[in-house]
């Protein structure tokens, strides 16, 4: 009799340690996807914020018609982007497509932002200083909800590749999920040194 209860506690151990694993596994899980849903409301705002944009400079710089349809047409193919990665947050090839076409969009809204600056008019426009404003403010979010999210995703996958975890992620299809990152050609801007002279 005292070795079945042993050997029952010992069984109710084991069972409580795996169903622990188990919900920590589905917990990380729900984590990253938590913070791309918040990835998804902060690029939702950038897209909202575009066509806005778009209609601001279209007044001041009709002869830059390639630049605004350039912005617009990166727009819509960020938006098919976020919906790939809304569909499977954390699949490779969504965040990858995902972070191509960002890189598109910032990239063509660099040059819209570098064209507006040959526009004094434009640049003193308060609907244009109050819209790029919300486009910083936002894009800032968007860098701290990225943050965020691989911070979730980089725990998820240590929790899914370390041992015993890993046996049991195995076994439930817990598959990896991939980081969101910059295009290289962003990242070597963004940790470019500034250059100072004197």
């Amino acid at each position: 009799m005292l070795a079945f209860l042993i050997l029952l506690a010992i069984v109710a151990v084991v069972g409580f340690w795996l169903m622990g694993m188990y919900n920590g596994l589905v917990v990380a899980r729900n984590a990253f996807k938590n913070a791309f849903a918040q990835i998804d409301v902060q690029l939702q705002r950038r897209f909202d914020l575009i066509p806005n944009l778009v209609e601001t400079v279209k007044g001041y710089m009709a002869h830059e018609r390639g630049t605004m349809e350039a912005v617009i047409a990166a727009r819509s193919a960020a938006m098919s982007g976020l919906s790939a990665a809304k569909a499977s947050p954390g699949d490779p090839s969504a965040m990858a497509e995902l972070a191509n076409s960002q890189g598109v969009l910032n990239g063509a809204l660099g040059r819209l932002m570098a064209v507006a600056e040959a526009y004094p008019d434009l640049k003193a426009n308060q609907n244009m200083m109050q819209l790029t404003e919300e486009l910083t403010s936002t894009e800032n979010k968007v860098a701290f909800a990225r943050q965020a999210f691989n911070d979730s995703v980089m725990a998820y996958n240590n929790k899914r590749e370390t041992f015993p975890s890993s046996i049991f992620a195995g076994m439930f299809q817990f598959l990896p999920a991939a980081l969101l990152e910059i295009p290289n050609e962003q990242q070597a801007q963004v940790r470019a040194a500034p250059k100072v002279q004197f």
